[in-house]
């Protein structure tokens, strides 16, 4: 259904991310967002952790638009793939989809390469911006 979206993940809704409403608090969303994020990067190479001499990143923006409430009990499925590509960043864009294949939100999330030894952003090179285009499917100019 979602065949443009190379990378996705699963995630049960928890009880405690209730609001007084009794649906899914819009807090909990960009918990499911922020999961695949971790997913997509780390499926790419980038690691979310400040480990010694391995590429990260470091989220630059982040937005969601909310289409409908999530119910528990119950799992989102969240598909995620890049929009755009530029010296040191790129745009993720995620889908966030319930139980019955309705969509609950859309978002984007635009992340540097960062390196944490020199606190600063670096640039995207060649072979990373070659395994996204593998995942991708396409070419990024």
């Amino acid at each position: 259904m979602f065949t443009a979206y190379n990378t996705q993940i699963v995630l049960k809704i928890d009880w405690s991310e209730l609001d007084l409403f009794g649906h899914v608090n819009n807090v909990a969303f960009f918990k499911y967002i922020q999961a695949a994020r971790v997913n997509y990067c780390e499926s790419i190479g980038l690691t979310s952790v400040n480990e010694k001499n391995k590429l990260s990143f470091i989220v630059v923006s982040t937005n969601c638009n909310f289409k409908i409430p999530l119910q528990y009990p119950g799992n989102v499925k969240v598909y995620s793939r890049v929009e755009w590509i530029k010296n040191s960043s790129f745009q993720l864009a995620h889908i966030i989809v319930d139980d019955a294949g309705n969509i609950a939100a859309e978002s984007a999330d635009t992340v540097v390469l960062y390196d944490y030894t020199k606190k600063s952003k670096i640039a995207i090179d060649t072979a990373l911006k070659k395994v996204i285009e593998s995942r991708e499917k396409k070419v990024f100019d």
